[in-house]
């Protein structure tokens, strides 16, 4: 019991420093587009979520959070970050529900799901489109006005620039986790015996 929990413990460490590098290092957690930024951070997140549960990956989900929070205020990279992702309803709260709802439908589907590869690429799945739904849809609550400045179009127009983004963003990023992240769960569950799978 003493060697699960420590290994747990050094998991979740290392997790949350590999979120803490990401999150203030372009091309290593997102990828800077001009008016957008491509996000992988989201594949750490998820793994937390599918190797720990639910709550380690809302925990990690967190740091994400709090992690763009404080790039936002000191390294922005669009015109938009400062005035979105400073707001932690934005920064933070999608970040939470990406951790937590993947490790909830990995866990959830133990049962019905055979194969734990599937599991894992729909907690992927769910968590990426958690990731991309929740935050461009709080932007376009809250921040509508901003981003059709930004993106130079009318407020009319601006439902049809997010769903460029969802698909040339959301897409790839959804494509990427289901592939990348069962691999590496996969690699990690077979690499100990202390992880429940």
């Amino acid at each position: 019991m003493r060697k699960h929990k420590a290994y747990k413990l050094a998991i979740r460490a290392i997790l949350i420093a590999i979120i803490l590098v990401q999150s203030m290092t372009p091309f290593l957690g997102f990828i800077p587009l001009g008016l957008v930024n491509v996000t992988i951070i989201h594949l750490t997140v998820i793994v937390a979520a599918i190797v720990l549960g639910p709550g380690d990956g809302a925990l990690v989900g967190l740091i994400w959070g709090l992690g763009t929070m404080i790039r936002a205020y000191s390294a922005p990279t669009s015109p938009l970050d400062t005035m979105v992702f400073t707001n932690p309803i934005i920064a933070v709260l999608p970040r939470i529900l990406v951790g937590y709802l993947a490790g909830i439908i990995y866990r959830s589907t133990k049962n019905k799901i055979k194969s734990q590869t599937v599991r894992m690429a729909l907690a992927a799945a769910i968590g990426s489109l958690t990731n991309t739904i929740t935050v461009l849809g709080l932007m376009r609550l809250m921040f509508a006005g901003a981003m059709a400045s930004a993106y130079k179009v009318t407020s009319g127009a601006l439902n049809g620039v997010i769903m460029t983004v969802v698909a040339t963003n959301g897409i790839p990023e959804l494509i990427v986790a289901i592939i990348i992240v069962p691999m590496i769960c996969l690699a990690v569950l077979r690499a100990n015996k202390f992880l429940d799978n």
